[in-house]
């Protein structure tokens, strides 16, 4: 089985501290790597956190403030001298083209790898394959910024016992599942009566934002939901006026979305104790945690 795991690279937001770098975090899932909001010195953070960078094939912006995207150019220089064989997908809003290019061009490199540009300007739908189906919408931030859904492909998954009662074995197996039935003995087995369908997990990301209903849309039912806190309660007029959450706010939306567990990160050079962020968001949403600098949050099946 392939590794599952969301590794935190960085969770500060504009200015990083002693412990906490910008943010940027690794979601290593099915044998794709989705880098998102690579901030300042996110090539480094990995060689901490014992990673290689060209596990990586997908890297999301969220918006163009530079602590959400100043690493993207060191990742496409490290990516070229690692010359990756695969082309690496790159999503970020449409009306930032300018920005996503200046991050690009902005030193002399030899340009030996594939880029796929993925300028979203209409919420939805951005990219759909047999394993994962990634979903986009604006958020409230006061520029055009991203939110992501990623959710891998539903799977068809076999009762044993089912299977040995019908007498299925082997190749038969694969062929039921190509074929939905097959003669067994002269009876008629069906697909669904030896199998069952398995929903794909989701994994959800909401940086810099205040709340909203698209918030909640994009987390619903998500397994994982990794989700900005830059401020506790006692500071929330600062959330307001900076178009930010509280660790509360976060926890609400997690909770009215049904998350399986939230992550709370993006918090402000203000806080070096983040253990009131757990106790505010865990008096509304039990499954709350924050995120750390190098954390390997497991994302097991």
């Amino acid at each position: 089985m392939s590794v599952r795991d969301l590794i935190i690279l960085g969770c500060s937001s504009q200015h990083p501290t002693r412990l906490r770098n910008h943010g940027a975090y690794l979601l290593r899932w099915n044998h794709q790597g989705f880098l998102f909001d690579p901030g300042e010195g996110t090539q480094r953070q990995f060689t901490y956190a014992e990673v290689s960078p060209p596990c990586v094939n997908h890297i999301f912006i969220s918006h163009f403030h530079g602590d959400h995207c100043l690493g993207f150019s060191s990742m496409l220089m490290r990516l070229n001298l690692d010359r990756v064989p695969h082309p690496i997908h790159c999503y970020y809003p449409a009306s930032g083209k300018v920005y996503f290019d200046r991050l690009r061009y902005g030193t002399i490199y030899h340009d030996h790898i594939e880029v796929i540009e993925h300028p979203i300007e209409k919420e939805g739908v951005v990219h759909q394959d047999e394993t994962f189906t990634i979903e986009a919408a604006f958020l409230d931030h006061g520029i055009d910024n991203l939110g992501y859904r990623i959710q891998e492909a539903d799977t068809i998954k076999f009762d044993k016992k089912k299977l040995e009662h019908f007498r299925i074995k082997g190749s038969q197996v694969k062929e039921l599942e190509e074929k939905k039935e097959l003669i067994i003995e002269g009876k008629k087995v069906h697909l669904e009566e030896v199998s069952y369908l398995r929903k794909g997990d989701v994994f959800s990301i909401v940086i810099d934002t205040r709340p909203c209903e698209k918030a909640i849309k994009l987390a619903k039912n998500a397994k994982l939901f990794l989700c900005e806190s830059t401020y506790l309660h006692e500071h929330q007029e600062l959330a307001i006026s900076h178009l930010h959450m509280t660790a509360k706010e976060a926890a609400t939306i997690a909770k009215k979305a049904k998350v399986k567990r939230l992550i709370l990160t993006h918090f402000s050079a203000r806080y070096r104790d983040l253990i009131p962020f757990i106790e505010e968001a865990q008096s509304i949403f039990d499954h709350a945690d924050i995120a750390e600098d190098f954390k390997r949050i497991p994302f097991p099946k």
